[in-house]
């Protein structure tokens, strides 16, 4: 396996990982202002007026905030692994910069 190849796929898996959490904190956000009350009716009129009912996924199409946890956790999870597959491509360049020269 080449190196360049190891680089490029831990990169990209980090890169997916990255998105992933991105959405599931976005999802963990999304579901936790809209289980808040709000403390008065002019809130309520002002978050209708941000965000319309069309562009707002309804509850059955929303992931649940545990379903989002646990999405964070194994995109964590991966980042994480694709960072040592990164880690180990640049250990093994290393030590053939290091034979050959």
């Amino acid at each position: 396996m080449e190196i360049q190849s190891a680089f490029n796929a831990g990169l990209q898996g980090f890169q997916r990982a990255s998105a992933g959490v991105t959405e599931a904190t976005v999802n963990i956000n999304r579901q936790t202002s809209t289980n808040r009350e709000p403390d008065t009716a002019a809130e309520t009129d002002v978050r209708q007026a941000e965000a319309p009912e069309q562009n707002r996924p309804t509850q059955s199409q929303a992931p649940s905030v545990e379903q989002s946890l646990v999405q964070l956790t194994n995109e964590t999870r991966t980042a994480e692994a694709n960072v040592r597959s990164i880690q180990a491509a640049d250990e093994a360049l290393g030590t053939i910069i290091d034979v050959r020269v």
